[in-house]
Formats: C-alpha cells, structure tokens, sequence
C-alpha cells in the first residue's frame, strides 16, 4: 500500500497540466479548458494575464460576471468568458498545486472585427478635368484589414495607411484620379478583407461627371434628289444632356416651316428641291458650355443624274476595242518569235544544203570542223 501511494503520488508530482491556445472575435465567447491525465485530489487554478485568480477548483475568486465556471473536477477545470473584449488578451496560467506548483500556459487571441468601411471624396456631380481622392476608411480591426479597390470590375491599386487606436487599427486607403467623361456611370468599389470575417465588407459608390457638349449631324439620303424625303439628326454627346436643339439654314431661321419638321433633335424636309440647297447648323448647350454642327446640302436633279449615268454603250465599244488590240499583238508576236527562230536555223545550216543526211550538214556546217560536235542538235 506505501509503494502504491507512493507511486500516484510521484506520478501526480511529475505531470503539467495541459491546455491549448484559444482564437475568439470580439464580442464572442472563449472556454479555457485546464486538465491533467491523472490527479489525487489536487487542485487546478485558472488565472488572467495580470496574474489575477480567476477560479480556484470550483470557487470563484475574481468578481467578473462574464467569467464563470462551466466545469470542475480533480482533473479538468473548464471556465467561460463571454462577451470577449480586446483588453481580455494575453497569456492566462492554469497551475496545478502540487509540491512544487506546476503551472502551463494558454494564449487567447482576441480578433477586432473591422467597421463597415466608408467612402469619402465623391463629389456629385464631379466635373470632368476635376482631381478626386476616394478614401475608405476600415476602423476597429485586429489585426489589421486589407482594402482593395475595384474600378467596375477591375481592381485597382490604392495607397494604404494603418493607424494604431489602442489595441485595434484604423486603416485607410485612398485612390487619387483625373475624373474624364469616361467616369460617368463608372461604379468604385472598397473592399474590406479581414480573418474574422467569411465574405469581405463591400460599400460602393458611382461617379457622376458633367462634361460640356459635342454634337454631329447625321443624314438619311448620301445622295439627295429632287422630291425625296430627307432627315437629318443632331446626335449630341454630354451630361447634363444638351437641351433644346436649335436648327438653323444658311446662318438664319428654316425658310420653310411647312415643309421643314422639327421634332426635339431631328429635321424632316418633306420634299426637296433646289431651294433647299445651303448650309444646315444645329445648336446645343449645357451649363458647362455650347456646342454646334452643320452639314451643307446640295439637291440633285434625278433627270440629269441619270444622263450623267454610266454609258454602256461606251463602255462595250472600249472593251471591244482592247480585246482586238490584245489579238493583234498576240499575232504579231507569233509571227516575230516565228521568223526569228527561222533565220536561227538557216544561219545554222549554212553549207549543209546537199547534204545526204543530219549527221553530215552539221559537219559540213559553216564553222571549223574541230567544233562539230558542239553544233550537233537531236531532234524526237
């Protein structure tokens, strides 16, 4: 019986206690569990990082009402803090009182869950050539959050700041841009990415731009005649949208208001004649400028367009003339290249006239009888 009680004696004397670190976000509740694989009625104590007792066995020492005891035995004490709050990090001690006290150590880590995030530095309307600086601010983060920026769906890169406020960080990023009219309707995004949270903080914000006008003029007909129905459109470009369209001919008002419709920003001429030939301007403007167009219009007499048309006629007789200019040539070609291989071979055959066979008119040939051979020419 001595040697057993001594034995569980030696083995409760030569054992720590174990215990694991804890992650918990603010706010949230941390169990810290304290046990040992074999005790004979010693105690266990949890403790926090300013060395204050928190639990001794089952009795409380440390008047906290978010601390309290979920379990305790000779082997295990479990407690619970709730409402977790950043100042509560740091490493907590569970002894176990033996002779000497063995004591180990477990570390909560408190995570700071970041702000919403905010957008500053729209201006709304923005004016295009303006410089604007788009800042979103993440507070309250631990550790600290990462921005990102998306220009519509696209990100873009911005200049990050991160200040410390006590235990958490505040953290900005700014994105700084020349504002064109390009920007109206582009929608910016922040993006706040943290551990603690499982899908990013987003706020997004649309850019407005106000730009002064540019108009041109469409038209219906590429080649106007007499008695057709013309249109013309005054396509304008700008935000605020350039209100009312002016029409205009020749510097002065439409002549004919019978004829010549307008409807917000087209003009009908109904039926066209010569009269209307002249210089169209349409006019339009915002409060950021004034902007104009014009298109000069010159009616065609259907009559004398088809005189001036195409004269097939004409046109047969050329082609039948170059076809006949081709067959000459061709002709005469052949007759030169013909008469010129001719005197080729006449040259050749020079003194063989008489002779009995191939053979002996090349040899006989004009020309030194040593280069017969190379005179000789085979004929299949």
């Amino acid at each position: 019986v001595s040697r057993s009680l001594g034995s569980k004696v030696h083995r409760s004397q030569g054992q720590f206690p174990i215990t694991q670190n804890v992650t918990v976000v603010e706010g949230g509740t941390a169990n810290m569990t304290c046990r040992v694989d074999y005790n004979d009625n010693t105690s266990l104590q949890w403790s926090n990082p300013a060395q204050q007792t928190l639990f001794f066995g089952d009795k409380k020492a440390l008047r906290d009402h978010r601390i309290e005891l979920v379990r305790a035995s000779s082997q295990e004490l479990i407690i619970r803090i709730s409402d977790v709050l950043l100042s509560d990090e740091g490493q907590y001690t569970c002894s176990l009182f033996t002779m000497p006290v063995k004591t180990t150590k477990a570390f909560l880590t408190v995570l700071g869950v970041p702000g919403r995030p905010d957008i500053t530095g729209f201006t709304k309307p923005a004016m295009e050539g303006d410089v604007l600086t788009l800042t979103c601010t993440a507070p309250g983060s631990k550790p600290a959050a990462n921005i990102r920026w998306f220009r519509n769906d696209k990100e873009v890169q911005g200049t990050k700041e991160v200040n410390a406020t006590g235990k958490s960080f505040a953290v900005r990023s700014s994105l700084q841009f020349q504002v064109d009219r390009r920007e109206d309707g582009v929608a910016y995004t922040c993006s706040v990415e943290h551990v603690s949270l499982p899908n990013p903080y987003m706020t997004t914000e649309v850019l407005e731009v106000h730009y002064a006008p540019h108009l041109e003029i469409t038209h219906s007909l590429i080649i106007p005649q007499e008695g057709q129905y013309f249109k013309l459109e005054c396509v304008s470009i700008g935000n605020p949208i350039p209100e009312p369209v002016l029409w205009s001919k020749d510097g002065g008002e439409l002549p004919d208001i019978e004829r010549m419709i307008v409807e917000g920003r087209e003009l009908t001429i109904t039926t066209l004649n010569k009269t209307d030939n002249g210089t169209y301007r349409c006019e339009a403007s915002n409060h950021l400028g004034t902007s104009s167009a014009e298109y000069v219009l010159f009616v065609y007499d259907p009559n004398a367009f088809a005189q001036h048309g195409p004269d097939h006629a004409l046109i047969g007789g050329v082609v039948a003339v170059v076809v006949f200019i081709t067959l000459c040539l061709i002709i005469v070609l052949g007759r030169y290249l013909a008469r010129h291989k001719g005197t080729y071979l006449t040259h050749e055959a020079k003194g063989a006239e008489d002779a009995p066979d191939a053979d002996t008119a090349i040899i006989n040939a004009e020309g030194n009888h040593v280069h017969a051979e190379e005179k000789k020419e085979y004929f299949i």
